[in-house]
């Protein structure tokens, strides 16, 4: 038999042996088998700072503000209810929100519109407070407190931007910030500080006036588009209510604001320009600060001996930057307190005390 036979039949017999060994493994042989159980959890997810139940708080109690030039719909913005009685409901809104108009008009979350009066308002403060008939209140909203929130705490508004038709606006962000300061443009006054909140939170056109609320559901403050930076996005700000509150009673009866003047015309100090054109050289030191240009006869300043030139520094301490800033802290004061301020007159440095007895629009 040849050689290449013989190799031939050597692989087809163990081809043949490995097919009957496999047969027989498989039918006699142990047979190991491998169970894999997959265990399903099934897992309930909740939210630990959901704001449901502070918007139930407060929803009904948020009212779209319309105001009125004749019969023409000049503009829109937001209210609340914080207050009601046996005959009327009480709203706050912003008094830039209502200024100028001759006829107020409020729609409540049931789409009641009903006229409404415009009880008080105050341009500083951008507050105003209106009135309507309480038979068309549905909720009072619950005051809460600024200074108890803290950075990073969970804050939403209620409101109505762009227009009616999408009042009852939810938005949910963080309080970003408290204590800010920014610089309003008044309407005949010059420019003013105010000190607010600032959140993340959208705040769009028609939320002004609106409630900025804590997860409870408390208003910690009233929002102001007003203060907004229309370049900035994801800024917003609102009034704090403690605030707000300080003078509401007042505005409730109609009554003024009544803030004291020093009876002086300034420029910025670091206004080289406006320097230059009132002939007033400032020592380079000088980089801060507010410049008399103008003293009104009899007013305080006048009896307190300023002149053209002086530069105000300091106001019971605080270091004034400008003159936005020097009402602000003025203003913290009324009629027939008296004040330390700190100035700068021909290379000294000099302290009078003012007495003020003079207020805005004397």
């Amino acid at each position: 038999m040849s050689q290449k036979i013989k190799e031939l039949l050597l692989v087809i017999t163990s081809v043949f042996v490995g097919i009957i060994g496999t047969l027989l493994v498989v039918k006699y042989g142990p047979v190991r088998v491998e169970t894999i159980e997959k265990t399903v959890s099934q897992v309930n997810i909740t939210e630990s700072d959901t704001i449901k139940t502070g918007i139930e708080k407060i929803y009904n109690a948020v009212v779209v503000i319309e105001s009125y030039k004749g019969n023409q719909l000049a503009g829109s913005g937001t209210g609340f209810v914080y207050k009601k009685d046996k005959d009327k409901g009480y709203i706050i809104t912003n008094y830039h929100v209502i200024n100028g108009a001759s006829k107020v008009k409020v729609v409540n979350a049931n789409g009641e519109d009903v006229d409404a009066k415009i009880l008080g308002g105050d341009e500083y403060e951008d507050i105003a407070v209106l009135s309507i008939e309480a038979s068309h209140i549905l909720s009072v909203a619950e005051i809460g407190s600024s200074e108890d929130a803290s950075i990073g705490d969970t804050l939403f508004t209620v409101g109505t931007p762009v227009g009616s038709e999408f009042m009852g606006t939810v938005t949910k962000g963080i309080l970003s910030g408290k204590d800010r300061t920014v610089t309003v443009d008044l309407d005949n006054n010059g420019s003013y500080i105010m000190q607010v909140l600032q959140t993340d939170a959208a705040i769009n056109p028609g939320n002004s006036g609106g409630p900025l609320c804590n997860i409870n559901g408390q208003v910690i403050g009233v929002n102001s588009l007003k203060l907004v930076e229309d370049t900035i996005e994801g800024m917003g700000f609102a009034i704090p209510i403690e605030l707000v509150m300080t003078s509401i009673d007042r505005l409730e009866k109609g009554e003024e604001i009544i803030r004291p003047v020093l009876g002086i015309e300034s420029i910025d100090a670091d206004n080289a320009y406006a320097l230059y054109r009132n002939n007033i050289l400032l020592d380079e030191e000088i980089d801060s600060g507010v410049v008399i240009v103008n003293v009104v006869d009899g007013s305080p300043a006048d009896k307190a001996g300023f002149t053209k030139g002086d530069v105000i520094l300091e106001m019971e301490g605080n270091k004034i930057t400008d003159a936005a800033h020097l009402k602000y802290i003025l203003y913290k004061y009324t009629i027939g307190d008296n004040i330390k301020i700190i100035y700068y007159r021909d290379g000294k440095i000099k302290e009078v005390t003012v007495s003020l007895t003079q207020a805005v629009g004397e």
